[in-house]
């Protein structure tokens, strides 16, 4: 790890902007020259060797919108304009402690970078909130306020040192350690967000966390201080920054080892939760999905079974991230829908429910946890029917068995555009449901079935389009608009699917004329506007005799 900090030439030009705001500054009357630093996690990367382009600056003496105002009329003057840019927007940031803001800032975009401007504070809690006091404080302070050590190190602009108030920063990175820089139990109490923050920062690092913060972290009492100053909402932001990180499966991981799992993936105020022994199991599901995300085709010969699985439900590389989210919701995955507060109604599933009330994800993450909870057992019986066939059937036979590539196809078109991620939920969930010595079998079944939807050219089913139109139809037969229409449209896309080879929409309307006019009359015998053309006729006769009278 390195010791010092060697910047770029975008970073060095900010630098000696910024000192020479300072300086400008100590020449104003009723100003002293404020003291500047590079702060918290662009400094951890730098010493990394991990290059950012966001920096966050403290300012010793005044607020960091102060700053940004003067930092402003200094770039406004005739004999700077030629040496910086000649403006800077600046954006005052109130604060907001539900989004980890508890002092207002100003942010700028100079040069390329993003710059937060902020004075050093220190905290002070009060017993029933995250939201601190704040005020101004020294370097130490705003050192230790800070939720690790390895975060809590400064660049000071000066003399271009690397200062390291909690005494323990380089120490911590070196050894590769989460540790808070004072008592992990006080620490976590005051603002329980940062648990969440510790198993972020671990997981992009890879970090382990002090033995002594794992205990605090794990304390039912910090939980319950969680529980009551936590809005979900910033829960979900940590969640989604953890699993769109570099080590998703570590972050489930220490979750999970915490015992966590029950307070994050929940449904706060509802006796439902996943069972015991799909929380024992879950460490299968994303050991499963890591092995798979490393796999490379390379590795092994083109039979090898997650090879295949992954080539296929891999298609693309931002993929990843919806993967990790639904393994999150695998142990959910068993415990179907509450019943419906309306009669007739269809209640969401469980696991879309934890979704969006345990860490409010947003409309499409909820609807395809949904969609994965919801076809889950389709997904099992759609596979079932493929092995069953094989072991019956010549293989040969088989790819050209019209039945069979119809019933798949609408199965995927069932499934919808995100059925690739429902078909890894299956699989997670089927592997956390059976023993070790069987999931090569099992994973051997996937493959041997997601190879015959490849072979019967099914893979985008989904996009499949009718050959012909409602409007095409209705001329067609003659007849008027009507729930028939859908119907039909079903009926000539499992055609289109049993012989993927024939685009004729003639053909496509000859082949199914009779199933089509029997929908028709199915139709025409209880429309709901004969019934109404009836009584409207009634009333009409009725109107017209009351008319006479």
């Amino acid at each position: 790890m390195r010791k010092t900090i060697t910047l770029s030439e975008q970073e060095a030009t900010l630098r000696q902007l910024l000192l020479d705001v300072s300086n400008y500054i100590g020449t104003l009357d009723g100003h002293s020259r404020p003291q500047l630093r590079f702060t918290g996690g662009w400094v951890r990367d730098k010493l990394l060797g991990v290059g950012s382009k966001d920096i966050d600056i403290a300012i010793d003496s005044m607020t960091g919108y102060h700053f940004g105002m003067l930092m402003k009329q200094y770039l406004e003057q005739p004999d700077t304009q030629a040496k910086y840019p000649k403006s800077v927007k600046l954006s005052k940031i109130e604060a907001n402690p539900d989004k980890s803001k508890h002092l207002e800032t100003t942010t700028a975009h100079i040069m390329g970078l993003d710059i937060d401007l902020v004075n050093l504070r220190k905290e002070t809690y009060t017993e029933h909130s995250r939201n601190p006091q704040m005020e101004f404080g020294t370097p130490q302070d705003d050192a230790m306020r800070r939720d690790a050590t390895v975060n809590a190190m400064f660049y000071h602009l000066d003399n271009s040192g690397i200062e390291d108030f909690t005494g323990r920063g380089f120490n911590d990175m070196e050894r590769g350690l989460i540790k808070t820089p004072l008592s992990p139990y006080q620490t976590f109490k005051d603002d329980p967000l940062r648990v969440l923050r510790a198993i972020r920062f671990a997981s992009r690092l890879g970090y382990s966390i002090d033995p002594e913060d794992e205990r605090a972290m794990s304390d039912p009492a910090i939980w319950e201080e969680f529980k009551l100053k936590i809005t979900r909402e910033r829960v979900g932001i940590e969640i989604t920054k953890m699993l769109r990180g570099p080590n998703p499966r570590q972050a489930l991981h220490l979750i999970d080892r915490l015992g966590l799992y029950k307070t994050i993936f929940t449904i706060p105020g509802s006796e439902s939760s996943p069972p015991g022994t799909a929380l024992s199991n879950w460490q299968k599901a994303y050991d499963e999905l890591q092995t798979m995300v490393n796999v490379e085709s390379e590795d092994f010969d083109g039979q090898n079974a997650m090879v295949i699985v992954k080539s296929i439900l891999f298609n693309k590389s931002e993929e990843v991230y919806p993967m990790w989210l639904l393994c999150a919701f695998v142990p959910w995955a068993r415990l179907g829908r509450p019943a419906p507060k309306k009669p007739g109604g269809v209640a969401p599933t469980l696991a879309k429910m934890s979704a969006q009330e345990g860490i409010k994800a947003d409309n499409d993450s909820a609807k395809l946890i949904d969609n994965a909870a919801s076809h889950l057992e389709s997904i099992i019986q759609a596979r079932h029917a493929v092995i069953k066939e094989e072991s019956t059937t010549n293989p040969l036979k088989r790819k050209q068995d019209d039945v069979s590539r119809q019933e798949q196809g609408l199965f995927i078109r069932e499934w919808g555009s995100n059925w690739r991620c429902s078909v890894m939920y299956a699989i997670l969930t089927e592997i956390t449901e059976s023993a070790p010595e069987q999931h090569h079998e099992l994973l051997e079944q996937y493959a041997r079935w997601l190879s015959t939807l490849k072979d019967l050219d099914l893979l985008e089913a989904y996009q499949l389009k009718p050959l012909v139109d409602g409007k095409k139809l209705t001329k067609e037969f003659e007849t008027k608009d009507g729930p028939w229409v859908g119907k039909a449209l079903k009926v000539i896309i499992a055609w289109q699917l049993r012989t993927p080879d024939n685009l004729s929409p003639e053909a496509a309307i000859c082949e199914n004329r009779e199933q089509i006019q029997s929908l028709i009359q199915d139709g025409n015998h209880a429309r709901p506007s004969d019934v109404n053309g009836e009584r409207d006729g009634q009333k009409g006769k009725k109107k017209k005799q009351g008319k006479g009278t």
